[in-house]
């Protein structure tokens, strides 16, 4: 993660505002110092009843804490800067490392980290930008407090003499030592007794992604669910996933309580503990009630300085879970590219011709698996030229998904290799589905913007695949997945095709579950492209019908892969 952050865009800007916050900090302390060294007029001044200097010495508190008040300002402007850019570089980050080329979709086919993407790359993101700009701050704070004020305490507590068997035992700077044995006692209670919240609020954070996770899916099925009458199967699984969060956090609320126990019973014994220490020095002559209180404060700032992992440790434990599941999740991500690289994943390159190849191809079925059962062709090498077409058939149509997905790269896991043709002119048409965000011009070109395509030939693909109902639709932004239905999914990619003009083009059984109407439309457009080399991966016999391909068979075989 530490180099993730150096080679981020928000690096300097992120120095920059550490820089400016260290200098509000040192200002800070340096105005707490003199606060302190104030303790000792005042106070003095009230035991002598003398007004004028009690006058004098609240002029000089009004001083002190109006520039405590605008360094306290600054400061938190200056942490809410930081987080900001903190979580700006780290969510570009994380969706740069996501979104390139095959890693999301590998991740999402491969490992359980693809499961529910978006909690780590916006809440996770958004969580620990802000604690590890509080924890950051605060830590260097209380830091620098403890430097600040361990010299006042030990210069200002002296000597505390003990007589032990006959000897008479100074301990120098007695009160640093009582506050470093109170301090770490309490820390080390903490830590026992907090031990359990770091995994605890990891699982919160998963149990949350998979409530959000359910709803949105449900959300997004809704019709389905509701002609099916299957609101109470849904109801059921969700109440499973809010049992199942709620367990966690009445997990986290017994180990919250019982570390309020040791955390608060030490924050009341630190109203009490820093007089009592310096009772000695004071009732024996050697402080004055100036200096006693001088003491305490003294004793109070180191104390909380070196309490600051106490009085942090629940957002402590909550960073470090949060840090595992953003590092882990950038990491599986890296992975990704190590594993397509690897022996074990089928290369992909680009040929010298107009053929598309496929030799010695094997497909791993299980990637998470450490040997898994492989997909072949029956032929060991197959390649196809320009204007051929080609069906590749299989009985199963979770063996058809994963070969589709093999070709384009989504599914590197097995062996041998795909040659794409020299210009890499070609079109991946998958099944209906989920379809980007955009408007339906965007969609028709994607990933290509339209302005590179003149507006007459969006308007007249849609009219040419049977979709000139939509013409009006072309600039308009709607959730496109749920307008149209699966015919008109497969006819928009369709449209498609005719804009970008790959010349070859590989389905994913689009056929599938068609009407006839739309089948012979689409059909009789795919004649059109005589030129054209088209792919399908399907049992089709439509397409088997109208253009006679070379079926090459697709066969499982336990011929193991090593993943």
């Amino acid at each position: 993660m530490l180099r993730a952050f150096w080679h981020s865009a928000a690096r300097t800007r992120i120095l920059l505002l550490t820089g400016a916050l260290l200098s509000v900090i040192l200002l800070t302390v340096f105005a707490q110092l003199e606060l302190n060294r104030w303790n000792v007029p005042f106070y003095n001044a009230l035991e002598r009843r003398s007004l004028p200097d009690f006058v004098k010495q609240l002029q000089v508190f009004f001083a002190i804490v109006a520039v405590l008040l605008v360094l306290n300002v600054g400061q938190s402007w200056l942490n809410q800067m930081m987080a900001l850019s903190l979580r700006e570089g780290l969510t570009n980050d994380l969706v740069d490392q996501w979104l390139r080329r095959k890693r999301a979709i590998r991740l999402a086919s491969s490992s359980p980290f693809g499961v529910n993407p978006d909690q780590r790359l916006h809440e996770d993101a958004r969580n620990l930008s802000d604690m590890s700009t509080s924890l950051s701050i605060g830590m260097v704070q209380a830091t620098i407090l403890l430097v600040s004020f361990v010299g006042v305490l030990w210069n200002t507590s002296g000597d505390l003499v003990l007589p032990i068997g006959g000897y008479r035992i100074a301990i120098p700077g007695y009160m640093v030592w009582a506050a470093v044995l109170y301090a770490g006692t309490a820390s080390v209670l903490t830590s026992v007794v907090g031990r359990r919240l770091v995994g605890l609020n990891e699982s919160r954070s998963a149990r949350e992604a998979d409530l959000r996770a359910i709803l949105m899916r449900t959300s997004e099925s809704l019709a389905v669910i509701s002609i099916a009458d299957g609101q109470e199967r849904e109801r059921r699984r969700i109440g499973e996933r809010i049992v199942s969060l709620l367990r966690v956090f009445r997990e986290l609320a017994w180990a919250q309580t019982r570390l309020t126990w040791v955390s608060s019973g030490f924050g009341w014994l630190a109203q009490i503990v820093p007089l009592v220490v310096a009772a000695p020095a004071y009732f024996s002559g050697a402080l004055s009630f100036g200096g006693l209180m001088m003491a305490a404060g003294a004793f109070s700032q180191v104390n909380a300085a070196l309490q600051w992992y106490v009085t942090n440790f629940g957002m402590i434990s909550n960073w470090r879970a949060t840090l595992m599941r953003v590092s882990t999740f950038r990491q599986a991500l890296n992975e990704m590219d190590i594993s397509a690289s690897s022996k074990a994943c089928i290369a992909y390159r680009v040929g010298e011709k107009s053929t598309f190849s496929i030799n010695g191809f094997r497909a791993t079925v299980d990637p998470q698996a450490a040997y898994s059962a492989s997909l072949r062709l029956e032929t060991d090498r197959l390649d196809i030229a320009l204007g051929e077409r080609v069906m590749i058939a299989s009985s199963s149509v979770q063996e058809q998904r994963i070969f589709f997905h093999a070709l384009s790269g989504d599914w590197p896991w097995g062996r041998g290799e795909v040659v794409y043709p020299e210009s890499r002119d070609l079109r991946f048409v998958a099944r209906a589905g989920q379809l980007p965000a955009g408007t339906l011009a965007e969609l028709l070109c994607y990933p290509h913007a339209p302005a590179d395509f003149g507006r007459d030939g969006l308007l007249d693909a849609l009219q040419e695949v049977g979709l000139g109902r939509l013409q009006k639709a072309l600039d308009t932004s709607s959730a496109w997945s749920q307008v149209l239905d699966r015919e008109d999914q497969t006819r928009l990619a369709f449209a498609s095709l005719l804009i970008l003009r790959p010349r070859f083009i590989i389905f994913d059984d689009v056929f599938e579950d068609l009407d006839d109407d739309a089948c012979d439309a689409l059909t009789a457009f795919l004649e059109r492209m005589a030129d054209r080399t088209l792919i399908y991966v399907g049992q089709s016999e439509l397409f088997r019908k109208v253009f006679d391909p070379q079926v090459v068979k697709l066969e499982r075989t336990e011929e193991t892969v090593a993943v």
